[in-house]
């Protein structure tokens, strides 16, 4: 279900440090596609935020280590990078990311009543204070759960404030839109997947135009269309591959 990438919010901000400059290449490689390069740049990061005795810093990193574990499906990884994040030095966006992280984590683990729990825990301090991109994909995760369990109203409220961080021709939204109406088996899902990959092939976002496809190869698969689907999941697998996300691909592919 992940929509946003959070690691860009989460870069060191003096980047004139070690832990700084690495941790902005790993953004870069990132953002590019390259997880595997990605993550041993974090790697390293991480380390020489140690060195610098940096604990904010740190905490950041393991944050960004971890969004990336879970889009690589390693969960049980993914969780414990995120408790080892010292939440007694966080600043509020650092704070709600680390709430994001495990709202997304317990939604990939199709726990959505965590997920909820989790996500109705935030404080309005916490989100009035948040940059827009992070709200965003708060809101998303949450919107996810809410549609899982059934809330739909409640659901389309937190897509509500999804659009009023971004746009409504905002390929995250779009996406985030998509899922929802997935998720409550509405018809107009796959026109909104349709819509949501077309503008993620257009800005190169190599790992959500793969996830779309996946996605888009599940629900073709309940409507019975299986050489669409077979279709859909060798793309899906395919982008994965070259992204060096061995779980996802085989995940696309069927396999475990």
């Amino acid at each position: 279900m992940r929509t946003f990438f959070l690691c860009a919010l989460l870069v060191i901000s003096a980047v004139a440090s070690e832990s700084g400059r690495l941790a902005y290449k790993a953004s870069k490689y990132l953002n590019e596609g390259k997880f595997a390069l990605a993550y041993s740049s974090y790697e390293a990061s991480l380390l020489a935020s140690r060195k610098e005795s940096n604990l904010l810093a740190e905490a950041r990193i393991l944050l960004s280590m971890a969004q990336i574990r879970i889009y690589s499906l390693d969960l049980d990884f993914a969780d414990s990078l995120l408790v080892q994040v010292r939440t007694d030095v966080l600043d509020s966006n650092t704070k709600l990311a680390l709430l994001q992280a495990r709202v997304s984590l317990e939604n990939t683990r199709e726990n959505f009543s965590k997920a909820l729990e989790l996500s109705s825990s935030a404080s309005e301090e916490l989100l009035k204070k948040a940059p827009e991109t992070l709200l965003a994909s708060f809101y998303s995760e949450k919107a996810y759960a809410l549609a899982a369990e059934g809330m739909l109203d409640q659901a389309e409220q937190a897509l509500e404030m999804v659009r009023k961080q971004l746009s409504k021709k905002d390929g995250r939204y779009i996406l985030a839109k998509a899922k929802v109406a997935d998720i409550s088996k509405s018809a107009n899902a796959d026109s909104l997947y349709v819509e949501a990959e077309k503008i993620s092939i257009e800005e190169n976002r190599i790992y959500r135009t793969a996830s779309i496809l996946y996605s888009r190869a599940l629900l073709a698969e309940r409507l019975g269309k299986s050489d669409m689907a077979k279709d859909f999941r060798k793309r899906s697998a395919h982008a994965f591959e070259l992204m060096g996300l061995p779980k996802p691909q085989k995940r696309s592919l069927g396999e475990k």
